[in-house]
């Protein structure tokens, strides 16, 4: 049987990351104190990183797994190169 990979429990964080957005805003429009703003920023920052993460290692365990599972050697490697490119494309 087929795992599906889904990111739905992904969707109670961006909920929050949205609330925390909305909090940005509205210390921006009370103008707080800059450092206050930046530590928010900061906050919102690491958890888009976590979400980004989580949804990584669920590509990783469902659509690569499902990929090396099965026998063709070119959704093998062209799951590699997809996960190769993304590494590039975002390491720091």
């Amino acid at each position: 049987m087929e795992q599906l990979t889904t990111h739905e429990e992904q969707l109670a964080y961006l909920s929050k990351i949205e609330g925390q957005i909305r909090g940005i805003e509205k210390m921006i429009q009370e103008k707080r104190y800059c450092v206050d703003i930046i530590t928010q920023l900061h906050s919102i920052i690491g958890a888009l990183y976590r979400v980004e993460n989580e949804v990584f290692r669920k590509h990783i365990e469902g659509c690569v797994v499902h990929a090396f599972a099965g026998k063709s050697e070119g959704e093998k490697a062209k799951k590699v190169n997809e996960v190769v490119e993304l590494l590039s494309r975002y390491r720091k």
